[in-house]
């Protein structure tokens, strides 16, 4: 699969588990992705399409890397709609 394909999927994903925060945007924690079973099935390195989303502008979240368990409660925004 290109990376395109997978934020097009990862931003779907997003939108299917995550809730709108007050600003609008729709969020979902790291943990809750990573955790989730279609998700599981359908991202073979679902890290490496944050950070391409991330660079793309598509997504926000903090820090570079974000690893399971560590990291579950950090939110996932997404910046386009």
């Amino acid at each position: 699969m290109n990376v395109e394909h997978e934020i097009t999927l990862l931003v779907e994903e997003i939108r299917r588990l995550g809730t709108r925060n007050a600003d609008g945007q729709v969020s979902v924690k790291f943990g809750v992705l990573f955790a989730d079973e279609k998700c599981a099935n359908l991202f073979e390195a679902l890290v490496g399409t944050l950070k391409a989303a991330k660079r793309r502008k598509i997504v926000t979240y903090q820090g570079e890397l974000l690893l399971q368990g560590v990291h579950d409660n950090v939110d996932i925004v997404l910046l386009q709609d």
